[in-house]
């Protein structure tokens, strides 16, 4: 069945206000809310919305011809989300540019009671990131996360709100399905997991363990930090470090692929128990 739809003649129309401009502002940070760009990312908005996840669905506005080919997945939202919809012309005027996807939809996140870290499973990998202020590299890690089944991400005071948009739409949705944090500072947090039995292990190019030798254990941690300045040295020299081997003369891979790499060399540590 057809979803029931709102037609919106003009970029002024108050009931689409939160989508105006979205690329010279962005509403993460009011109220937990933000804008999902694109198919694949309001399919999984509207699975964590069926799913009784973290995230809820407000409002979507289409382009008109976008209304058939997403029409499944609006039927997966409740019926009192309204869907406006409008032709090429106003919502490009609404949104203050070219949108060639089409698809938006106004989410909010409504985060379960008490501390994520006290929901992790017995067995658990983590990734923690300190000082992650670039968007890119926050949505990829995301993106990795979900790839290599990671239980939840950890982000610092420090680091950037992964509910903006570019960074939702790098993580390719995985924003709204991976379980996150964020506050505090990093060696607060971090205590706070070794306290509860994770194996910590901080990235960095001179890390004294190879990322393939870490040994297995039931929770572990990973921990990266900005590019450049890296981990503060009171994270390293705390915790476990590891490196991940590379040519001789290169000073450190892009966080976001670093954090890949060792995700993968530690979820394969994790199957070997």
């Amino acid at each position: 069945m057809a979803p029931l739809t709102i037609a919106i003649d003009s970029a002024d129309d108050p009931r689409i206000a939160e989508f105006r401009d979205i690329r010279e502002r962005d509403l993460t940070g009011r109220h937990s809310r933000f804008i999902a760009e694109g198919t694949v990312v309001l399919r999984m908005l509207a699975e964590a919305h069926l799913g009784n996840g973290d995230f809820a669905a407000e409002k979507v506005l289409l382009l008109r011809n976008r209304v058939e080919g997403v029409a499944d997945i609006l039927a997966r939202l409740p019926a009192d989300v309204p869907v406006y919809i409008a032709e090429a012309e106003v919502l490009d005027r609404i949104v203050g540019f070219h949108l060639h996807r089409g698809v938006l939809a106004l989410g909010r996140r409504e985060p379960k009671g008490g501390e994520l870290i006290d929901r992790l499973p017995a067995r658990s990998l983590v990734l923690v990131g300190c000082g992650i202020s670039n968007h890119d590299n926050a949505g990829s890690m995301f993106r990795n996360a979900a790839a290599f089944n990671a239980d939840a991400i950890f982000l610092d005071e420090t680091s950037c709100d992964p509910l903006y948009r570019k960074a939702m739409r790098v993580s390719v949705g995985s924003v709204l399905s991976v379980p996150y944090q964020r506050g505090g500072d990093a060696l607060g947090l971090l205590t706070k997991l070794a306290e509860r039995d994770f194996a910590i292990w901080s990235l960095s190019p001179r890390g004294e363990t190879d990322i393939r030798s870490i040994p297995p254990s039931d929770r572990m941690a990973l921990v990266v930090g900005t590019e450049g300045e890296g981990l503060p040295q009171a994270v390293l020299s705390r915790f476990g470090s590891a490196r991940i081997p590379q040519s001789a003369g290169l000073d450190s891979l892009n966080v976001a692929t670093a954090a890949g790499i060792a995700l993968f060399a530690m979820s394969a540590a994790a199957q070997r128990i």
